[in-house]
């Protein structure tokens, strides 16, 4: 009798083991999943940027699931391999859509601003040649818009992702004014104009601004190269 007891209560006591052990899984699975940020306090001014189709909504709706990726895939990557080239790192895409900042434009120094405005066009320029990829793979024509902006951004990491966030003006002027480019073409936002308009590599064109609230008007510049 003696020995049954025993032998009962180890295994209650292992059955116990195990179920503690399948709830604290549960519990980090679910800390896991949960989405959580962190704000990192450091702020910084930056020069932000954003790449956006054009009418993919539309497009994409005649494609297959086959066709959306590879549509998307070419875009994505086009725009992501271009900008290495002049300092720019990708912060996160947006489906249809990059946003990415150069972290050398917080020394305040004309390459710091050139670099940006030079990525932009060379996205802008390098259209054709992502088109006729496109076409040789049975795709339609791909266009797009670039805007850019400067200024101060908070850095924040979130627990689903290794890649930085940014948060602040610049990011949120970048995704307003971005469709007031030319198809494309390139916008920068008033404050990031200030830093670069005696840059005579370049010719700037103010568009219609953009309003954020009574009486006031937030001006964006169309650039193209002199």
């Amino acid at each position: 009798m003696e020995n049954t007891i025993i032998l009962k209560n180890k295994t209650a006591l292992r059955t116990e083991k195990q179920l503690a052990e399948q709830q604290g899984s549960t519990f980090q699975k679910m800390a896991a999943e949960d989405y959580m940020v962190a704000f990192s306090g450091l702020t910084k001014s930056y020069c932000v940027g954003m790449v956006d189709m054009v009418n993919s909504t539309k497009i994409s709706a005649g494609m297959n699931e086959i066709e959306w990726c590879k549509y998307y895939g070419v875009f994505l990557n086009s725009m992501a391999k271009i900008l290495p080239r002049f300092g720019g790192k990708v912060i996160k895409n947006q489906g249809d859509s990059l946003l990415f900042y150069f972290p050398e434009s917080s020394g305040g120094t004309k390459l710091g601003f050139i670099d940006p405005i030079e990525s932009s066009i060379t996205m802008v320029e390098e259209n054709e040649r992502i088109c006729q990829r496109l076409k040789r793979e049975g795709l339609p024509r791909l266009n797009y818009r670039v805007s850019l902006d400067y200024g101060k951004v908070v850095i924040m990491n979130s627990n689903n992702s290794l890649s930085p966030d940014l948060i602040g003006p610049p990011v949120n002027m970048c995704a307003k004014i971005n469709h007031q480019a030319a198809t494309n073409g390139v916008v920068i936002g008033g404050d990031l104009y200030q830093h670069v308009k005696e840059i005579r590599d370049y010719h700037y064109s103010q568009k219609q601004g953009f309003s954020i609230g009574f009486r006031y008007s937030y001006p964006v510049y169309e650039v193209t190269r002199t």
